[in-house]
């Protein structure tokens, strides 16, 4: 789908950066005039001095390290402005569609802009019905969905929810809850899914998380696997134990996997929350009757919680646990 233009004013005109059109077309390349030789070889030369010179001079040469390692990849982060969303932005909202408002402020919460979040928050209600997750929108929005900041991945979230034209309401648990029960399978996991997206967002979330928990002894394997999206999204402490049980227990790898990463990382539960695992993640690599695959994801897990690095060894997580301040 066309993507939409987050402004109206036309790309400045810097000049053709790129190759030219001459030799796209397999033209040969023609010289300059003669006339604009000499010019450009005093040009040349001047530049060279310049740049001479510069190197010499300490104070020159200082300045000129200093830019050339700005311009590595190496190094800490280096601002490109303060992270604000700015006055032109700002007092131009408002002219903006929906879509184009959610776009840019999505964009924004992605990388951390201070206000960004709060016109989301304010004006997310007034996009409901009005937006879609199109070509552009869905990429940011998924990109949300595994930011480091909680605050953000809420915000992709309240967006989804928008985009779906869902309220936030007691009346749509309800209607989701019977949509989970029979149906269609994909009505079944679109419902799952929003089940816990409303749970997340305060509505009904008791009742969203048994709704959701109650799927995990479905048949059907993409049911389970939807059920534990749903409660890693819901993300309250009453889905760690379902989630671990699942972890350790279901039949199907993908949803042990699954599993494993709304303990570890993807989701809504907070950092504190997933220390909270850590001791039941030991017994599990200590358990020899899980598989090789489950217990690996065992010790990733562990990995992508902790910020360890300790192989595979159970002895020398345990001993990390024990020994750790």
């Amino acid at each position: 789908m066309a993507s939409t233009d987050l402004g109206s004013k036309a790309t400045p005109d810097f000049g053709s950066l790129g190759p030219s059109s001459d030799l796209q077309a397999g033209k040969p390349i023609q010289p300059r005039s003669a006339s604009l030789r000499p010019f450009a070889a005093v040009a040349l030369g001047v530049f060279g001095a310049i740049v001479f010179f510069a190197i010499k001079s300490p104070v020159a040469h200082a300045a000129w390290e200093q830019i050339s390692q700005l311009l590595t990849l190496h190094g800490k982060p280096a601002p490109a402005s303060p992270a604000i969303l700015s006055d032109h932005e700002l007092s131009r909202l408002n002219d903006l569609s929906p879509q184009t408002q959610a776009q840019l402020l999505l964009e924004r919460a992605i990388n951390h802009y201070d206000g960004a979040i709060d016109q989301i928050a304010q004006r997310v209600d007034q996009w409901r019905g009005k937006i879609k997750l199109d070509a552009r929108l869905n990429p940011l929005f998924m990109t949300a969905l595994n930011s480091n900041d909680l605050r953000v991945r809420a915000a992709a979230i309240e967006i989804d929810l928008a985009a779906q034209n869902v309220s936030k309401t007691p009346e749509s648990v309800e209607r989701f809850i019977a949509q989970s029960d029979g149906g269609q399978k994909s009505q079944r996991i679109w419902a799952l899914w929003m089940l816990g997206l409303l749970g997340n967002r305060g509505v009904e979330s008791q009742r969203t998380g048994e709704a959701l928990i109650s799927h995990l002894q479905d048949p059907d394997v993409e049911i389970r696997h939807w059920a534990v999206e749903g409660l890693a999204y819901l993300g309250s402490d009453a889905t760690i134990a379902p989630l671990l049980k699942t972890f350790h227990d279901d039949a199907s790898p993908l949803v042990r996997e699954r599993a494993a990463c709304s303990l570890a990382q993807s989701g809504m539960l907070s950092q504190e929350q997933r220390q909270t695992v850590v001791p039941s993640l030991l017994e599990f690599a200590e358990d020899s009757s899980l598989g090789a695959d489950t217990r690996m994801w065992v010790f990733q897990a562990l990995r992508d919680i902790t910020g360890q690095s300790l192989g595979n060894d159970p002895v020398a997580w345990r001993n990390w646990y024990s020994n750790r301040n």
